[in-house]
């Protein structure tokens, strides 16, 4: 899954710990972010021995500011082949419950109103 050399069917991810060490590994674009943490336990690189974990289903990535639940693929975030993509590779047990702003914009996404009043819908 990971190798040296930048390829173009790859998804190369720069991979940066809470204490600020950076890795950088390629995958394939249809593995998940479960299967990624997973692959890292395993294979965890020699240089961040500090900051090793006692089980994989701890280790979560973190993209865009969001953490990326376990079934999701790098294919399904669109990121692009053969770039450098940053993402944040913490542990955590769980992930945090949704914000009141989270959901207030997937609201917006979903309203079908033209403004506030519950008289009026687009059809």
């Amino acid at each position: 899954m990971s190798s040296p050399a930048l390829t173009e069917d790859r998804i190369h991810l720069k991979l940066i710990l809470v204490s600020g060490k950076t890795k950088e590994f390629q995958f394939d674009p249809s593995i998940s972010a479960g299967d990624i943490a997973k692959y890292l336990f395993e294979n965890w690189p020699q240089e961040w021995n500090e900051e090793a974990v006692s089980k994989a289903d701890i280790l979560r990535l973190i993209f865009h500011g969001r953490f990326l639940h376990s079934n999701v693929t790098l294919e399904s975030l669109g990121l692009p082949r053969s770039k450098t993509v940053v993402m944040h590779l913490v542990s955590r047990e769980n992930l945090p419950e949704p914000s009141s702003s989270d959901q207030e914009l997937k609201n917006k996404g979903r309203d079908t109103r033209c403004c506030q009043c519950s008289a009026c819908t687009v059809m």
